[in-house]
């Protein structure tokens, strides 16, 4: 089922994002071309304030041209560990700072055309500190009752993939059934 690549070139090389095009040979001898974007990878954080709330963002996204509740994410860095990804991101863009951080689980969210994963984490025992956003980076932080999280999942008001899938997961993880 694996095809072999034949040839490879960077089509496109942006400031953050880079498209990859290749050509490959199919098992069945076929000859096709395959683009997918080339992503560094990201950390997303599940920041657990209490028993009953936590910590989520609301901030526009300009591909889809609407604001969009969150859990806290970043890009990683080249030869970042995910684990400090998801501190560095946690405190630069809510404030928060966790003592316990919990990795839940690595999502490949968009495989037919992005290498992109993203790792996903529970962080808990949380301090509150300064937020200091990335030049550019406009967000709001909401404390959120995680019965209202998983109402506005359920009614479709929440269409972030790695936040429904991070709320399902906090669902399982409070429940101690994973």
């Amino acid at each position: 089922m694996e095809e072999k690549v034949l040839k490879s070139r960077l089509a496109y090389n942006g400031v953050f994002l880079k498209v990859q095009q290749d050509q490959v040979e199919m098992v069945n001898g076929e000859i096709r071309a395959r683009e997918y974007i080339l992503h560094p990878g990201a950390s997303m954080i599940i920041p657990l304030l209490d028993e009953e709330t936590l910590i989520m963002e609301y901030q526009y996204r300009h591909a889809l041209k609407k604001c969009f509740w969150e859990f806290p994410a970043g890009k990683i860095d080249r030869g970042e560990d995910p684990l400090q990804t998801a501190k560095r991101e946690l405190k630069e863009e809510t404030g928060f700072e966790a003592q316990n951080w919990r990795h839940l689980t690595t999502i490949h969210p968009v495989i037919g055309y992005a290498d992109e994963r993203i790792e996903i984490f529970l962080a808990s025992n949380l301090t509150q500190g300064k937020q200091s956003l990335d030049q550019g980076e406009l967000l709001e932080v909401h404390k959120v009752k995680i019965e209202d999280l998983y109402q506005r999942v359920k009614k479709g008001q929440i269409t972030d993939v790695k936040t429904q899938i991070g709320t399902f997961w906090l669902e399982k993880v409070l429940k101690e059934s994973w």
